[in-house]
């Protein structure tokens, strides 16, 4: 698929199929976030799949039912004090955007119980969770049904000579 189609189409996505993500596709999610670039290649990042603990994790999301209704869902740690913040960023952002290209659909959880999740997650000090990825296949939306204009003219964003200014 196009790049550009798959940025332009690319939703958060809250409700999933039932059906499981197959295991390539689960490792094409993970590489993604793996070649992310990062401040200095510092990698300062590493993912936790929740599998076990997804249940409980739920408790420390804004929104649970995000994680209750995933098929997959990775944590992104990070060291606390450092530029690892925009690195998860990245990281999460080419996740999703793979899963996107292979017909899975995602939604970034803001994280609400900090402690709860070093717990969990045996995390050790110093480090955090700088965001949780949910995951499942995509739920009657295709990207390839319309074209990259078409996405963009249904955007719900502000107009983009709105936002650019040249100086």
């Amino acid at each position: 698929m196009d790049t550009f189609t798959v940025i332009a189409s690319k939703r958060d996505a809250r409700s999933y199929a039932a059906d499981p993500i197959p295991d390539a596709t689960v490792r094409r999610i993970l590489e993604a976030g793996r070649v992310a670039g990062s401040a200095m290649n510092r990698q300062q990042r590493r993912f936790v799949v929740l599998e076990t603990v997804r249940e409980q994790a739920t408790a420390a999301v804004t929104r649970p039912s995000n994680l209750e209704r995933a098929t997959l869902a990775v944590a992104i740690v990070t060291p606390e004090s450092s530029y690892a913040g925009f690195d998860a960023g990245r990281a999460a952002q080419n996740m999703m955007l793979a899963a996107w290209n292979d017909g899975v659909a995602s939604c970034p959880n803001a994280v609400a119980d900090q402690d709860l999740l070093r717990r969990l997650l045996g995390l050790e000090d110093g480090e955090r969770v700088a965001v949780i990825v949910s995951f499942g296949m995509a739920a009657g939306r295709d990207a390839q049904s319309r074209s990259a204009d078409e996405w963009l003219g249904g955007a719900d964003r502000v107009p983009l000579d709105s936002i650019v200014q040249r100086v």
